[in-house]
């Protein structure tokens, strides 16, 4: 109340000194345009190339009005349909007031916005002007202010940039001289945003790759520039999965043929399957089937709200969106990672802390923060995507900064069918990186700025990771940073991490067997004894002993061992008879499993007296003559038979001399043959 009491007065005093020309003169003389154009005279030097007011026509001034409503809306060379809008309406006003006549109306509502603007850019030397039109944007966007009051009140404004780091990443971006590669074209382009992760705050912002960002108004940082791909995966299927299911990083999947609900198929990147994968594994080799089981698992619906919690905005809940499909911006994507980095808590991405009037008024602009998941899946999610970017099988290794503690994700769109006339193999539209440590969080989309303009091949792929490994290594230099914190709520076993206590309750871990297996009783003739042997699982063993019982050709058993062994011997066994065994797992006195066999012994085979033999052997021989071979027996003509073979003269069968392994040329027949089998499995390392 007291601010429109001074209002109030302040308009009676100036109307008291000044006319009301005067003072429209003055407003008009000081009010922002947009595009660093302060009053009316710089917005038409600005917009038309015009000096003079005298020469704006009607659809000139006609902009120049329209705009101070709501700047950046009505931004002529951002947002021209918008501006052409309010241009005719204010045309149409004019009219109606009979400022203007109707011929005059009639041609001025005809001209083509686009055709009367001359843009002419600012002078450049303040720099990051993409830090510069995110701040406008966000003050322009301020509830309960008109823009135009606004901007005439001034105002001192407080923001969250990083100047050095602003300078560095325009640098990396914007010249060829840290990242060697970039395509030589000037519809490649490049959005980079990087936020506090803690805070939300953006530290450094670019828009676009050539340092134009002001002349065609667009921001790659800050609009909807492509489809993000795998990068969503933590948003959309792992994590909602753990929020909503309490899965562990352990929990498998499937990765086997598979198709969308409504039957589309959907295939990795590699083509191949790997069967069952844990969620670890599918989301360090961004496998698309896993992630889309996840999402079907969670429902979409609720996997979306996930999404939703962490800034994302949905133009329709599609099963699609769980691998990317919709457009996302590079700010939007950043805000989302920063919030697992965090805890589990999303702020907004923000560039005004606050503003302070000249009246030392102050407007505290920072957003609240919101808790988006639990800590335990904040946790999880951070500590599989540290694995993206060390494991060997990972699709980030390019974007690792050695002793940082890094987790990020790649992301990959493809054409489709009827995208990829001219478009060779392996070229893509969009390539994206996203990542965190425990201090910042950056994301970097690489592509064209028309979908189909170009595409990325090659090298070109490792584009995003090496721009973010680049800036953010300069901004971590000779920062102490501390690993992410593991809360209580999270345990682990066998290196993989699941929620300890509360719910929802980890998922089943695979129940121990307590089954006694591949029981055997086998009669050992030599040391007239049966050797009866069993296994049982050595997990399950605690507090397990066996009873062994023994009958006689199926007549009643009695026990006759009691151990924890997984053995027992019977010596001197009854011959020409059928030994029954029972094994009998016992744990407090109570059975938990048991198993029977048996053998069958045969009659003793009473061996001959050999001295008895060799006197039999004796009557038998009756040699009547000499039958010791003749003198020059040695030098016979007749040579000494050989045993017929199928050998070759290499030793080996017939067909054995090429090194095949059949056996039915010279082997032997009863040797296993060995075939060879191969894996025809490849790690996805691409999304």
């Amino acid at each position: 109340m007291s601010r429109k009491v001074q209002e109030q007065w302040l308009a009676l005093q100036l109307e008291r000194q000044f006319s009301k020309d005067e003072i429209m003169e003055m407003y008009l003389n000081i009010i922002y345009f947009s595009h660093e154009a302060y009053g009316i005279g710089e917005a038409s030097i600005r917009w038309f190339d015009k000096e003079s007011l005298e020469e704006l026509t009607i659809a000139d001034a006609a902009v120049l009005a329209a705009v101070p409503r709501r700047p950046s809306y009505y931004n002529p060379i951002e947002n021209p349909e918008n501006a052409e809008n309010r241009r005719n309406l204010i045309i149409s006003m004019m009219e109606d007031q009979e400022l203007i006549t109707n011929e005059e109306a009639e041609e001025a509502r005809n001209t083509n916005i686009e055709d009367q603007l001359d843009y002419t850019p600012a002078d450049d030397s303040i720099g990051h002007t993409s830090f510069i039109n995110h701040v406008m944007r966000e003050i322009e966007q301020i509830d309960g202010l008109e823009i135009g009051d606004l901007y005439a009140a001034g105002f001192d404004v407080y923001t969250t940039i990083d100047v050095e780091a602003q300078r560095y990443a325009e640098q990396v971006i914007q010249t060829n001289d840290y990242i060697s590669g970039f395509p030589d074209d000037p519809a490649f382009q490049v959005g980079f945003t990087m936020l506090n992760t803690n805070t939300g705050g953006i530290a450094a912002i670019v828009g676009d790759r050539g340092g134009e960002e002001v002349l065609r108004g667009d921001s790659y940082a800050m609009n909807r520039v492509g489809q993000p791909g795998s990068t969503v995966k933590p948003m959309l299927d792992f994590g909602p999965a753990i929020d909503n299911l309490g899965w562990g990083t352990g929990q498998t999947l499937v990765d086997e043929p598979h198709s969308y609900s409504d039957g589309t198929q959907i295939r990795n990147a590699s083509g191949n399957y790997s069967g069952q994968v844990t969620m670890r594994e599918a989301l360090v080799r961004s496998l698309n089937i896993p992630a889309l089981k996840a999402h079907q698992e969670v429902g979409k619906e609720e996997a979306h709200e996930f999404a939703n919690r962490l800034g994302m905005e949905f133009d329709s809940v599609e099963e699609g969106n769980a691998l990317g499909s919709q457009y996302e911006s590079p700010e939007t994507i950043a805000g989302a990672y920063a919030a697992f980095g965090n805890d589990g808590v999303y702020n907004d991405p923000y560039s005004v802390r606050k503003i302070v009037f000249t009246d030392e008024r102050e407007l505290d602009l920072t957003p609240e923060s919101t808790r988006a998941m639990n800590d335990y899946t904040a946790y999880m999610v951070t500590d599989m995507l540290k694995d993206v970017v060390t494991d060997p099988r990972g699709t980030g290794t390019a974007a690792n900064i050695e002793g940082l503690p890094l987790a990020g994700k790649t992301g990959t769109s493809n054409f489709g069918d009827g995208e990829r006339d001219n478009v060779p193999a392996g070229g893509v539209p969009d390539i994206w990186f996203a990542g965190y440590t425990p201090e910042y969080t950056a994301a970097v989309w690489t592509g064209y700025e028309n979908r189909g303009a170009g595409y990325l091949l090659g090298e070109e792929h490792q584009l995003a990771r090496n721009i973010f490994r680049t800036i953010m290594t300069e901004v971590h230099a000779g920062m102490d940073v501390s690993d992410f914190q593991r809360p209580d709520s999270v345990c682990e076993q066998g290196g993989e991490l699941y929620i300890c206590g509360g719910t929802p309750d980890m998922p089943d871990e695979p129940e121990v067997s307590e089954e006694i297996s591949d029981l055997t009783a086998g009669f050992d003739e030599g040391n007239n004894q049966i050797i009866v042997s069993w296994n049982f699982p050595d997990e399950a063993m605690d507090g397990v002993s066996f009873i062994v019982r023994h009958g006689v050709n199926g007549q009643g058993m009695s026990d006759v061992q009691e151990s924890s062994d997984r053995q027992f011997v019977l010596t001197d066994p009854e011959r020409e008879s059928t030994h029954n065994f029972e094994v009998v797992a016992v744990r407090d006195g109570e059975p938990i499993d048991s198993a029977q066999t048996s053998v069958e012994i045969a009659e003793a085979i009473e061996e001959e007296d050999p001295e008895e033999d060799e006197e039999e052997n004796e009557e038998e021989e009756a040699p009547e003559e000499d039958q010791s071979p003749p003198e020059d027996a040695d030098e016979s003509d007749e040579p000494t038979p050989t045993p017929p073979t199928d050998e070759g003269d290499n030793g080996e069968g017939e067909g054995g001399s090429d090194g095949d392994d059949s056996s039915d040329d010279g082997e032997d027949p009863e040797e296993e043959t060995q075939s060879e089998t191969t894996n025809d499995d490849e790690d996805d390392n691409e999304e």
